[in-house]
């Protein structure tokens, strides 16, 4: 069993995932597995986390970003966040719900620009920006505290 630890992700990787939360996008098949859809609905990702300690944890998904780019992709980090590893802030959560994060990002094809329109969108529904800067430092933070690895194996569970 060979398993490769996953890099911290882009800072929107903590928007996206709320905003997934947010959209109902997550549906949860036990206690550590879930299905999460894409922004557009023509993805389905298969997550599985299992804890392996306090700080670690070996994970399953099949989003691009933790597949192809080796960081731990928003799918993670939601079901990290509904597992109550990460933490939650459901006024963000509903902000940031249907935003069209693929369209953006193929769009603008630079996560801070993408950042900017997502995060000024939330303020005219009335989340402060510092609210929700505060809220990722949070999370990134303990993105960075934990080990992440990749296990292949967990796929088929």
């Amino acid at each position: 069993m060979s398993l490769k630890l996953l890099s911290k992700p882009p800072r929107i990787k903590v928007l996206e995932a709320v905003g997934a939360i947010g959209d109902g996008r997550i549906k949860l098949v036990g206690v550590n597995k879930a299905f999460v859809r894409s922004s557009t609905g023509e993805k389905e990702y298969t997550v599985v986390i299992v804890k392996d300690g306090v700080d670690t944890f070996r994970v399953f998904s099949n989003d691009n970003g933790t597949i192809f780019k080796n960081y731990i992709g928003y799918p993670i980090i939601s079901l990290l966040i509904l597992m109550g590893e990460l933490p939650l802030d459901n006024t963000i959560a509903k902000a940031l719900s249907g935003v069209p994060w693929k369209e953006l990002n193929e769009k603008y094809q630079k996560y801070a620009v993408v950042e900017n329109i997502v995060v000024s969108r939330a303020e005219r529904l009335g989340v402060p920006r510092t609210t929700i800067d505060e809220y990722v430092n949070i999370v990134y933070k303990k993105l960075g505290l934990i080990k992440v690895y990749f296990d292949e194996s967990l796929m088929h569970q």
